[in-house]
């Protein structure tokens, strides 16, 4: 039924459960590919100047963002191996969420897109369905799964 599964995660615990029903699918079908993607938002370097406190050495926000984007795909795979997962490759991108999510999809082809209902940000901010979530699953040209 599904042989390429991409699971977008931000580190937070609804995205660990998105991956967790990826994990849930693959053992249902093993031939199934899992994808596992982290996209960070890409800062420009007006964006960092603009910053108020200036450390002595600055990080460009991109390399500080593309590292810890790298832990947390790093983390998942690790997890999705531990939890029973066979075929996992990770990947790391820059842009705005939902648009690099959906391209994404189809670049790969995925037959299903898994995704947490709210990511890192506050539940004052994703009231119902965070506004990846939402885009993605507007925007996909395969089912999304919001778990």
């Amino acid at each position: 039924m599904f042989k390429r599964i991409l699971v977008a995660v931000d580190g937070s615990t609804t995205s660990l459960k998105a991956l967790d029903k990826a994990i849930e699918f693959q053992k249902l079908m093993p031939d199934t590919e899992i994808f596992i993607l982290c996209v960070y938002k890409h800062h420009s370097l007006f964006e960092a100047s603009l910053s108020i406190g200036r450390p002595v050495e600055m990080d460009i926000p991109d390399k500080v963002l593309s590292e810890y984007a790298k832990e947390v795909v790093s983390h998942a795979k690790d997890l999705a191996k531990e939890r029973g997962a066979t075929k996992v490759r990770g990947f790391v991108k820059a842009g705005r969420p939902s648009r690099v999510i959906v391209k994404f999809a189809q670049d790969k082809e995925a037959d299903l897109i898994v995704v947490g209902t709210r990511g890192t940000h506050s539940d004052k901010e994703g009231v119902i369905l965070g506004s990846v979530s939402h885009r993605v699953a507007s925007h996909a040209k395969c089912p999304v799964l919001v778990v």
